[in-house]
């Protein structure tokens, strides 16, 4: 009987703490970061770090403002996803696209986005030199160029490998510094903007 009403209890807690949470993430503006969840032209993206994930949803906005669709293709990637995609074009079918293993990419550590874009008809495309928003400038780097403007550095720019679809912002930090735990502090903005 005891254990009864223990697990009655238990059950009515959480049942009083899931509807607690679900009234703040529909009343708190900003309380769930992600403004893309319901989204079909940007599929959720999960596990960035905050004000990535801040600056992705600007990206989306800002490019949408300019007639340009954007769809992000990656976000934070597992170490398994990571070793999978490195062994592309090795070990497995298909053309290499990244040099980064396991726990190289900023992806790893939810500070780097991969993008594409939307056409009207619902396709994807990776054209670098489609104008579809008619304006005389390829919309791709319209869009690096949002990008770079909220801060993300741009794969295209890499000379030994690069990565046209990556955006990524490092925080100053460097692959080692992750791998050795030190990360960026979740409220980066300010440290952001003090450089």
């Amino acid at each position: 009987m005891i254990k009864r009403k223990k697990m009655t209890l238990f059950l009515i807690a959480a049942l009083l703490l899931a509807i607690f949470y679900m009234q703040l993430q529909t009343s708190i503006p900003g309380f769930i970061n992600d403004l893309d969840f319901n989204n079909k032209e940007t599929p959720k993206v999960s596990q960035l770090h905050p004000y990535v994930l801040q600056q992705k949803n600007e990206l989306v906005r800002l490019t949408k403002k300019k007639g340009i669709t954007i769809i992000i293709t990656d976000g934070y990637r597992s170490h398994e996803e990571q070793t999978r995609i490195y062994n592309q074009g090795r070990s497995t079918e298909g053309d290499i696209v990244t040099n980064a293993k396991a726990g190289e990419s900023l992806h790893n550590y939810g500070l780097a986005i991969d993008f594409a874009l939307r056409l009207k008809d619902g396709s994807i495309i990776w054209d670098m030199e489609y104008d579809g928003n008619g304006n005389g400038k390829a919309d791709w780097m319209e869009v690096v160029e949002i990008a770079k403007d909220l801060g993300f550095q741009w794969g295209g720019d890499w000379a030994n490998f690069p990565d046209y679809p990556h955006l990524q912002i490092d925080f100053g930090l460097t692959i080692r510094d992750l791998k050795r735990g030190k990360l960026p502090p979740m409220d980066a903005s300010e440290t952001l903007e003090a450089k």
